[in-house]
């Protein structure tokens, strides 16, 4: 089964209206399970749609222009796992599960050990993915410890867990972890640059809705020529965020690295679009009765998740020096 990007932009545009901001949460998931959405880049031998990255970076643009609520990201690395790992009876049934809608989370954030943080909705998932240098394996959460940790951004329920029991599901070891890892956590940041990238343009759009309706000395604030100014590089910033995004997305060999900066570029501009839009709106835009704040919160959030600008900019800038 093939899809084309304007018929992906077209179905997830349908599913979640940029105009209903932060839906209810268990509608939500609901509305991924029911699209196909989690089996969107599952093969189609083992029961998925086929489809690739670039598919992915369309359902997470998406999930973060409508700033949709929920643990999709960390789902979706679950079913990568047992997508790239060693295949078993209880790994096909377990993938069965995860693409139809059953919770399972995975760490959103670089952790060492076993205490894991920025899990998503770990109260409600079954399993949860536990990746270090030696193994990729997964874990029935009925052995773990798990400890909600409050922030800052309403949008995504995280947690701290602590991994416990003996009992899991290897899905590789040794060489075949560090690429199935790599793999994996590539392709979350290439979901949270796509979030980043919706949530920005989304926060841009209505920036743009609110000067047009805005009067002041009984003209709209979209004639001043200073706010045309910050809309227009807001514009460019997204543009050309937006363009490295389905680059990558469609790119046969993105590297972890990369898939970092990519990431890291991404949630920059989201965080300085949010800003702006706060900015833009005036008085009102500090309010929580307005949604700019939504934008802002989410942004920082997918700033630090993953691992921040300093960290994947330093990575690739020593790749850089190390091939010269």
């Amino acid at each position: 089964m093939s899809l084309s990007r304007d018929e992906l932009i077209a179905a997830a545009e349908q599913a979640f209206d940029s105009q209903s901001l932060a839906p209810d949460a268990t509608q939500s998931w609901q509305t991924i399970s029911e699209m196909g959405w989690l089996a969107m880049c599952v093969p189609e031998d083992r029961g998925g749609l086929g489809q690739g990255s670039e598919a992915r970076a369309v359902i997470h643009h998406a999930l973060g222009r409508a700033l949709v609520p929920g643990p999709a990201i960390a789902q979706m690395m679950v079913i990568d796992a047992l997508t790239g790992g060693s295949r078993s009876d209880e790994a096909d049934t377990i993938l069965e599960m995860a693409m139809a809608g059953e919770r399972m989370t995975a760490s959103l954030a670089l952790n060492i050990g076993d205490v894991l943080s920025a899990v998503p909705d770990a109260d409600m998932s079954s399993h949860l993915l536990h990746i270090t240098d030696e193994r990729v394996a997964l874990v029935p959460m009925a052995s773990c410890e798990a400890e909600q940790r409050e922030t800052w951004d309403e949008t995504r329920r995280l947690f701290d867990v602590r991994i416990g029991g003996e009992q899991r599901l290897v899905l590789a070891e040794g060489d075949e972890a560090r690429t199935l890892s790599e793999t994996i956590r590539g392709n979350m940041l290439l979901a949270l640059a796509a979030d980043s990238l919706g949530g920005a343009e989304a926060a841009l759009a209505i920036s743009i809705e609110y000067l047009g309706t805005r009067h002041q000395f009984e003209r709209p604030l979209a004639m001043f020529q200073a706010l045309k100014h910050r809309c227009a590089d807001m514009r460019v910033a997204i543009s050309l965020a937006d363009a490295l995004l389905w680059q990558e997305a469609t790119s046969a060999s993105l590297s972890l690295t990369r898939a970092g900066a990519l990431k890291a570029q991404a949630s920059r501009v989201y965080k300085e679009v949010a800003e702006e839009a706060i900015q833009l709106h005036g008085g009102i835009g500090l309010t929580l009765e307005h949604p700019c704040h939504l934008f802002l919160k989410r942004a920082f959030l997918n700033c630090a998740l993953g691992g921040d600008a300093d960290y994947w900019e330093e990575r690739a800038g020593r790749e850089c020096l190390a091939s010269a």
